[in-house]
């Protein structure tokens, strides 16, 4: 039973959440560092429940907190520092889940019905003539930010997303701690992901 009327007060995690809060705003690494330590177990727990991948799932958690510590200045102190993150999660994973979708469905086979199979053709509503302009520049871009990464974040973040491995594989392959691996890729995709913004475009 609380006493003295302080049901509506925040938790000491609450309190502990905001100051660490301010404590990153005004530049402290470690700040940020404590905040990922205390929520990457259930932040990973929560994207599982919408994507069974470990690799995605991994990577998602990360570009989740890259998301919530960019965008660390809109939070407000009146709400949990939890929920806001959880928000971003799991619009971040709608997102993916989203976009995966679109590039999977199949919309070519042909539709059984009681009257024999038909076809039909869905109208590109997103269709933009300049769209592969775009989208080449967008990869140019990327491209020329990865090139100009730091030699260690370079090579992780090539083995990553172009070789493909696993970050137990880049682990092994590089003789490095996962957990170096797993800061390394973090830290290059932050980087990448501030580059992009700054360009106004979107990992």
């Amino acid at each position: 039973m609380p006493k003295g009327g302080q049901e509506n007060s925040p938790s000491v995690s609450s309190q502990q959440d905001r100051t660490l809060v301010e404590l990153a705003l005004e530049g402290d690494q470690q700040a940020y560092q404590k905040l990922m330590e205390k929520y990457i177990g259930a932040l990973t727990r929560h994207v599982q429940k919408m994507v069974r991948r470990q690799g995605e799932v991994e990577d998602l958690v990360q570009e989740c907190f890259i998301k919530a510590f960019s965008a660390l200045k809109s939070y407000s102190a009146e709400y949990a520092f939890s929920t806001w993150l959880y928000k971003i999660a799991t619009n971040h994973t709608i997102d993916f889940l989203r976009k995966r979708k679109l590039k999977t469905m199949s919309i070519d086979a042909p539709i059984s019905t009681k009257d024999g199979e038909i076809e039909f053709e869905l109208p590109d509503a997103s269709y933009r003539p300049d769209r592969h302009i775009v989208e080449d520049e967008r990869k140019m871009l990327i491209q020329a930010a990865i090139e100009h990464l730091p030699e260690k974040y370079h090579r992780v973040i090539m083995m990553r997303h172009q070789q493909e491995k696993s970050y137990e594989e880049i682990a092994q392959e590089l003789d490095l701690p996962l957990g170096t691996v797993k800061a390394h890729i973090f830290r290059a995709r932050a980087l990448l992901y501030k580059f992009l913004r700054d360009k106004r475009y979107s990992l």
